[in-house]
């Protein structure tokens, strides 16, 4: 009889009712990729395809509570971060990481949500950095998230990565994974820069809009890949590979929307 455990990772993220993104989607991406999934909720979210309607933050004791129960219950082997919501709430996170100190920490640094929504305030960006970069094994920005990070006009060129990475170098020695989702290029590539090396990931770049929640799939990928004792470099690059895949056949998800628009940020599974 094998005396295996299974890879438990949790996430810290909102919960989104629309089931496209936050906590909901990470635990699905979690099971799909063979981890048990725990989760602590930082913000309760009314939003659905259209956007985000309105975030309420969860009490920073209520947070700690979650996080409290669970860490002393159990062993987790990597915890991804995602919309922390207020400063008071990365203060808990980074008290709670410096305490327990586990093995695996995926920083997805959710900022404004794909409909523009502020996700986490200015104090809470700055405290984000000075607490959470540095416990961080992988950090994963989009460019707008990039822009904002390090105040700069960033526009997504293939020449621009070596000043981002040099921006984030001067905040944390963490390895980044820059997401190429909004970038310039014809195909979307992510870079990863660990160690002073940069390794590039490509995937053909795909028309549609069911990107809600891409980057939770991503970063909880990575984390439950993580989890099983692969290698970063090959946890990004099966966790892109996933995500992809999610993407070419998400068509087959067909939900019966009340009303058509073009602008819909539509789930992937």
């Amino acid at each position: 009889m094998s005396t295996k455990t299974t890879p438990t990772i949790l996430t810290v993220a909102g919960f989104d009712p629309y089931g496209g993104a936050g906590s909901l989607v990470d635990v699905k991406t979690i099971h799909a990729l063979d981890g048990y999934a725990l989760s602590a909720v930082t913000a309760l979210t009314a939003q659905n395809s259209q956007g985000v309607h309105r975030v309420d933050p969860v009490d920073p004791v209520m947070l700690r509570a979650q996080l409290e129960a669970l860490l002393m219950d159990i062993h987790i082997d990597a915890i991804k971060i995602g919309m922390l919501a207020t400063q008071a709430l990365v203060d808990v996170v980074a008290d709670t990481l410096h305490q327990y100190q586990p093995r695996h920490i995926v920083l997805d640094p959710v900022i404004l949500s794909s409909s523009g929504h502020v996700l986490l305030d200015d104090a809470g960006v700055e405290k984000m950095i000075e607490r959470l970069f540095p416990l961080a094994t992988l950090i994963t920005p989009n460019l707008d998230e990039s822009k904002r990070i390090l105040e700069r006009g960033f526009q997504g060129y293939p020449d621009e990565i070596d000043a981002m990475a040099n921006g984030f170098a001067q905040l944390s020695s963490s390895a980044i994974l820059f997401k190429g989702g909004h970038t310039q290029d014809a195909h979307a590539v992510d870079t990863l820069v660990a160690r002073n090396t940069q390794q590039t990931f490509s995937s053909p770049r795909i028309a549609t809009t069911r990107t809600h929640g891409t980057g939770c799939i991503l970063s909880s990928a990575i984390a439950t890949l993580l989890a099983q004792g692969i290698t970063l470099t090959e946890s990004v690059a099966q966790a892109k590979a996933f995500l992809t895949s999610r993407i070419q056949h998400a068509q087959h998800l067909h939900l019966p929307y009340h009303e058509k628009s073009s602008d819909r940020h539509e789930a992937i599974f």
